[in-house]
């Protein structure tokens, strides 16, 4: 027989949380299991949340005590106790209950011998427990465990770990801990950790997370050893000023070079801006020649200010060339030689948008130095119901151009471009015609400097574009090696035409050559900026075709396309040389297949039929298993490539291959190699291999690489600066005492100087 009592009695303290939510559990192998949560009962609209009491038998003296035997659930909303004996005392507001006792909540779940709660304080005292926090990883026992009427813990004699049970990787033992759980941190006295049981160091007092909140104090030391730098150990220390602002400092010393300070302090601006500051510094460098002080600032600042206004700005320096190829910074890599200083601020209506910006790029390595933006104003305007299906956009800039180098020209730019275009689209496909009268206006300082050269103190000019596009969409059903698919052919052409005019009187201030590949074809310039608009009068043809599986994801895709020129161009960015230019561009075509089952291949070809040449080449081979598993190998060639440094002509032949994979469940190995047929050496390898626990990981690899090394005025190239570096590094990270670490294998793929190129395909 059961018997039911409901009681309007305070029983338990309330939830503390903001969220009462249980977060996802981790995967299975991972998983600590607690009792099993007791039926939730139906929550009471009522202010005052009433008790449920049921038990098999009970004996009860009106308004004095009440004894329950058997199967004992008390119940309040999310609370819930149960046990095989319980008595309450009506006088003291106290009740005691023992025998399998199991006591939840939606913050944790203990399990005790007994338990003595006092009603009237909303307290609880229980002993010989063992509590899981729910959704924390987190588990432990204790002598003693105190609810307090704050709904914190408070537990003398304990021990807790993240481990699942019967693993004893790691295990922090406590004279005492109390977890706070509306700040969601534990304060721990007197504590023990035991690595394998093994004690390895005592703490008098320390604070850890219960939750995802920030909490001041140092994060996990990084150790590593390398061919430049020697023995390097890196222990950050993270400051929670605020809920806006936040700081670490990072101590790291290397037995080469000497200690390398580095901060990082991190804001927030309102709802909708963010921003950083990054300082880092390092003392008497003792392997440069004169012992020199290197140092880095670095400021970041981006956001909305309202639903129109947008800020951006950044602002980096160094003190040298090669600083990011002798330290590890936190705001670069090696392969970034440029530093960008920009500001930029911007206002937005539904057609038309204005900003305002100033830009200084320092190039490390070498000794042209560009043009700065002092400043910039740009006006885009659109309109798309200009007589029915016409449309007009207008843009407009105006740009100062100015330089650090008072012997050299600068100038101011005014560029108005009114484009009309009428669009036609449709299932079938679709045709834009476009024209835009392109007009630039130029006032040129400091033409004097430059007896030899064309250029004018004032120029204008004007020139006409026109161009049209046609795309035509096709496909069928068809089968290929007995599977059925829904093939596309997307035939497009576009014919372009740009008047000519002579442009030699024009400095180059922010022009470039384009990269040229299929897309590109279809592009109405050559060249970046507005300092040079190459002439054309030219026929683009392309082709697409596109197999689509019965599941309508796409496993086949094919581009190839070439530009077909009606007249040689007359314009380039050398001063008073004509580049030549053939009848018909270089081929250009694109494939990206899967080829069976987990074998997937993608290339990009340029190939100039007149001259039978090779212009570029790129080719990945991926097997791609499952979650996690790749093997990749990956051929690259580009010939005419420049050194701007010493103006040699040099080119790209490099093959490589990358691969991740699971030994185990918890054992990953990450490698690559990459060679260059060119020179007939390596330029870069890289071995990994991360082991993850569910409550600690540790990651252990090894790189070797191509140092670049710049020529510096702040201290010169050195005949013993090596041209090679290897290193081996050490993370580690015991889970549930604020470590964060190795988690996956994608960033490991990152690692290097070649990235991964496909990380869409790793599934984590």
């Amino acid at each position: 027989m059961q018997i039911r009592y409901i009681l309007a009695l305070g029983l338990l303290p309330c939830q503390a949380m903001a969220n009462d939510a249980v977060p996802e559990p981790a995967p299975d192998q991972c998983l600590v299991a607690p009792p099993i949560p007791l039926p939730s009962a139906p929550q009471s609209a009522s202010a005052e949340e009433q008790v449920e009491i049921r038990s098999v038998s009970s004996d009860a003296v009106m308004n004095q005590n009440a004894t329950f035997e058997g199967d004992v659930q008390f119940r309040q909303g999310n609370r819930s106790i149960s046990a095989d004996r319980a008595n309450m005392d009506y006088e003291k507001q106290q009740l005691n209950a023992e025998g399998n006792l199991v006591f939840q909540d939606s913050q944790f779940t203990v399990t005790a011998d007994n338990l003595s709660a006092k009603i009237k304080d909303n307290s609880a005292t229980l002993n010989g427990a063992q509590y899981w926090l729910h959704g924390q990883q987190v588990h432990g026992n204790a002598r003693k465990l105190e609810i307090t009427k704050d709904n914190n813990l408070i537990l003398s004699g304990t021990d807790f770990t993240t481990c699942p049970p019967g693993d004893s990787s790691w295990l922090l033992e406590a004279e005492r801990i109390k977890i706070d759980s509306s700040e969601e941190w534990g304060e721990i006295w007197n504590a023990k950790m035991r690595i394998a049981d093994i004690p390895v160091f005592y703490v008098p007092y320390m604070t850890v997370p219960v939750s995802d909140k920030r909490k001041t104090g140092f994060l996990f030391p990084q150790f590593s050893t390398s061919t430049t730098n020697g023995v390097e150990i890196a222990t950050p220390w993270y400051w929670n000023i605020a809920p806006e602002y936040d700081l670490t400092l990072t101590p790291h010393y290397m037995s080469a070079r000497g200690l390398y300070l580095q901060s990082e302090f991190r804001y927030l601006a309102g709802d909708a801006q963010a921003g950083r500051v990054n300082l880092e510094y390092l003392g008497s460098d003792r392997l440069l020649e004169n012992s020199d002080d290197r140092y880095l600032y670095h400021w970041e600042h981006r956001g909305a200010i309202d639903k129109h206004w947008r800020v951006n700005a950044a602002f980096t320096d160094v003190s040298d060339n090669n600083y990011f190829n002798d330290l590890d910074s936190e705001v670069a890599r090696a392969t970034d030689n440029q530093l960008s200083r920009i500001g930029e601020m911007s206002y937005f209506e539904n057609d038309w948008n204005i900003s305002a910006r100033v830009q200084d790029i320092k190039v490390l390595g070498e000794d042209e130095v560009p043009y700065q933006v002092m400043p910039q104003l740009s006006f885009n305007y659109r309109s798309q119901d200009l007589l029915n299906t016409l449309e007009f956009s207008f843009f407009g800039e105006a740009t100062n151009f100015e330089h650090k180098e008072q012997d050299q020209v600068t100038a101011t730019r005014l560029h108005l471009q009114p484009t009309l275009s009428l669009p036609i689209h449709g299932p079938a496909g679709s045709l834009t015609s476009e024209l835009t009268l392109l007009q630039t206006n130029y006032w040129q300082r400091n033409t004097d400097l430059m007896p030899d050269s064309e250029l004018n103190s004032s120029v204008s000019r004007t020139l006409p574009r026109a161009k049209v596009h046609g795309q035509i969409n096709l496909e069928r059903n068809t089968q290929w090696l007995g599977e059925s698919y829904r093939q596309t052919l997307e035939p497009q052409v576009q014919y372009l035409y740009v008047g000519y005019e002579d442009q030699d009187d024009i400095g180059i201030y922010d022009s470039a050559r384009l990269q040229d590949d299929y897309y590109g074809l279809f592009r109405a310039r050559r060249f970046s900026g507005l300092d040079r608009i190459s002439d054309a009068n030219q026929l683009t043809l392309g082709l697409t075709t596109r197999f689509f599986d019965d599941r309508n994801q796409e496993q086949f895709k094919f581009s190839l396309g070439q530009i077909l020129y009606f007249s040689e161009s007359k314009v380039s960015l050398t001063e008073g040389i004509a580049e030549e230019r053939p009848s018909s561009s270089a081929i250009a075509a694109e494939l990206d297949a899967h080829l069976y089952e987990d074998w997937y291949f993608s290339g990009a070809l340029q190939y100039d039929a007149r001259t039978r040449d090779n212009k570029k080449s790129e080719f990945t081979l991926d097997y791609r298993p499952g979650g996690e598993k790749l093997v990749q190998f990956s051929y690259r060639y580009v010939p005419d490539l420049v050194n701007t440094n010493t103006n040699e002509e040099v080119g790209i032949s490099q093959a490589g291959m990358r691969t991740t994979w699971p030994l185990t469940d918890s054992l990953y190995f990450v490698g690559n190699w990459y060679y260059d047929l060119n020179e007939s050496r390596s330029v870069e390898a890289y071995t990994g291999f991360q082991y993850e626990s569910c409550c600690w990981a540790v990651r252990l690899s090894y790189h070797y690489r191509i140092k670049t090394n710049y020529d510096d005025d702040f201290n010169p190239v050195q005949d013993n600066r090596e041209l090679f570096e290897s290193g081996v590094y050490l993370n580690f990270v015991i889970k549930g005492l604020g470590g964060s670490g190795p988690m996956g294998v994608s960033d490991m793929l990152d690692e290097g100087l070649f990235n991964y190129r496909k990380p869409l395909y790793l599934r984590n």
